[in-house]
């Protein structure tokens, strides 16, 4: 009978831990950016609450303008990671889809009751949805390369931005009263179905990235006017700009259709051109010309 000899226990000897290599800063600080943005809209929840109805906006704004931050400079810093684009995704879920949501309810959805709330429920699940059909069409490895200058839908930064116009509205003086208020109940509607329609929306991903020397000094002087309009007629300024974006919607889909067009006229000639090693293609006079006189050479 055999036994088996293990070797004593060395109480002396340390486990060994796994050693992780330390994190580059310029990997933390777009996620850093991410949680600021996280805490703007948060903050718009609780003044909300509140009834500071424009300090709700304000930061709605701000979680915006970090938002549009976060990516772009961990692409420039090189420091996208996965825990990186899941962070992002679940802070947009807050500030761009509840966040909103409550600021409306609270603003005055709530008039409605009921109906108030479900509109708002209706606006924070589409956010959800369309937030996680972006997660996994960015992993689609068939899409063509000019489909990067398009989102599918209204994406969620520009959602919460566009739901909240008759909030602008009102905060201009346009105010209808329950009236207005049914109508800020089928906007938020018609703004939640366009986030999760097949609606393709300029991306804007790819612009911006190089400025020609002439033009560093415009850009600079545009920039610093756009802030201080914001910041001088807030509500004049977002109400202009949402109607624009708006505007701009039907251009997205004729130019996603251009594209979709060119990519049609010029399948057949790739297919008709690719001709496999060692095969003829029939669809070339030519070569069925070839096929019959190696026939022939067969039978003689």
């Amino acid at each position: 009978m055999r036994f088996m000899v293990f070797p004593p226990f060395d109480p002396s000897q340390r486990a060994r831990h796994r050693r992780f290599k330390p994190i580059p800063v310029r990997t933390l600080l777009p996620n850093l950016i991410t949680l600021l943005a996280l805490c703007a809209g948060l903050t718009a929840i609780r003044v909300a609450v509140e009834n500071n109805i424009q300090l709700a906006l304000a930061a709605i704004v701000l979680a915006a303008l970090l938002d549009g931050i976060d990516g772009r400079l961990a692409r420039m810093l090189k420091g996208t990671s996965r825990f990186g684009a899941e962070l992002d995704s679940l802070a947009d879920f807050v500030n761009f889809g509840v966040a909103p949501a409550l600021i409306l309810y609270f603003w005055g959805l709530h008039d409605l009751k009921s109906a108030g709330w479900i509109a708002g429920l209706v606006f924070a699940i589409c956010a959800g949805l369309r937030l996680a059909r972006f997660n996994v069409m960015s992993d689609d490895p068939s899409r063509p390369a000019w489909a990067g200058n398009f989102f599918t839908g209204i994406p969620a930064p520009a959602g919460a931005i566009t739901v909240l116009l008759p909030i602008y509205l009102d905060l201009l003086g346009v105010s209808g009263g329950l009236v207005g208020t049914w109508m800020a109940f089928f906007y938020t509607l018609v703004i939640a179905l366009l986030m999760v329609s097949r609606l393709p929306v300029f991306s804007g991903k790819r612009v911006g990235k190089r400025v020609p020397p002439e033009m560093v000094l415009p850009v600079f002087v545009l920039v610093v006017l756009f802030f201080a309009l914001l910041i001088s007629y807030p509500w004049e300024v977002l109400s202009i700009g949402t109607f624009a974006y708006l505007a701009c919607l039907p251009f997205g889909y004729w130019s996603y259709r251009e594209y979709q067009r060119k990519d049609a006229a010029a399948a057949p000639a790739t297919v008709e051109t690719s001709v496999p090693a060692g095969e003829a293609s029939l669809t070339h006079p030519l070569a069925k010309d070839d096929v019959d006189d190696e026939r022939l050479t067969r039978l003689n």
